[in-house]
């Protein structure tokens, strides 16, 4: 299959490219400049423009890029860069390849389980409606901007990622030297839920979306038990060995973080069930198994 992915140098992306290559895969990327080696594809989605040359010939889609959600505190211009970010790149994606003469066969659309929205310890599914908040409305918009390629015939997934635990980027990479140096706690009261994935599942997970043809729509992408912050807290302790005496106070957070601190403190209680339901086999099910796969990224 040959396969193009934007987004392929962040955190997900930079382990889907050669994940799919070892597969056997052909990968493109899609890079913001002028395409320099036989794998890239150049777009610039700010001005709306893909390379469709390059691009034709295409058999499936995955758009990951999007501005970092808690790579900068939530200015009204970074909100603006959240949403602009996801919604013009998905249009620019999905311009392009409905123009091919031969549109893919599938685009797997990120997207991110704060469709939801704070769900407290409400279990949610795939069928739960949008919930409230900033981060509930761009998933809603995000989303929708990939009408078109399904109207257009082609088969659209939106995985909805959950927190990925890895020591290479997202919060468990800034997570990871605060509970080492033995300075980690629990956020607030740490009864907020947490619904997490490992990155390798992330990455089988998504090539699982590519290959079964039979799935389609919204697809959470979270390990099938989500656990409390308290419960994270202490399992970090425990594969690290170290206390974790030193919670981090709602008020805090609020100061250090801004409007941001509403994610961090709020409640996801999401679980798989489009996963589950199609056969797939988590091989991270519990979060210290989870904790432990990404301390070995690094080994």
């Amino acid at each position: 299959m040959r396969v193009a992915v934007t987004g392929a140098s962040g955190l997900i992306g930079s382990a889907l490219v050669p994940h799919l290559r070892a597969q056997g895969h052909h990968v493109d990327r899609l890079v913001r400049r002028q395409a320099s080696a036989p794998d890239e594809i150049s777009w610039d989605p700010r001005q709306g423009t893909v390379d469709l040359d390059r691009l034709a010939g295409t058999d499936a889609v995955v758009h990951l890029a999007g501005a970092g959600v808690g790579d900068h505190r939530w200015t009204d211009s970074y909100k603006r860069e959240i949403l602009d970010s996801r919604v013009d790149g998905t249009h620019t994606i999905v311009r392009a390849i409905t123009a091919l003469p031969t549109p893919p066969r599938v685009l797997v659309s990120a997207s991110a389980i704060g469709w939801y929205g704070d769900t407290g310890d409400r279990m949610v599914d795939e069928t739960a409606p949008a919930g409230t908040g900033f981060l509930a409305d761009v998933v809603r918009a995000w989303e929708a901007a990939a009408d078109p390629a399904r109207s257009a015939g082609i088969r659209v997934t939106h995985p909805r990622t959950g927190l990925v635990v890895s020591s290479k980027g997202g919060a468990w990479a800034r997570m990871f030297p605060l509970f080492k140096a033995g300075l980690g706690g629990k956020l607030g009261n740490g009864q907020q839920y947490w619904s997490w994935i490992s990155l390798r599942d992330e990455i089988r997970a998504l090539e699982f979306l590519l290959e079964r043809e039979d799935i389609s729509g919204p697809v959470n992408l979270t390990a099938p038990l989500p656990v409390t912050n308290a419960e994270v807290t202490s399992a970090m302790g425990d594969v690290l060995h170290r206390p974790t005496l030193l919670p981090a106070p709602a008020f805090a957070l609020k100061v250090a973080l801004g409007e941001f601190s509403t994610e961090v403190l709020g409640s996801s209680r999401v679980m798989p069930r489009v996963l589950e339901g199609a056969g797939f086999t988590f091989q991270d099910t519990t979060i210290s198994d989870a904790i432990r796969t990404a301390l070995a990224e690094d080994a």
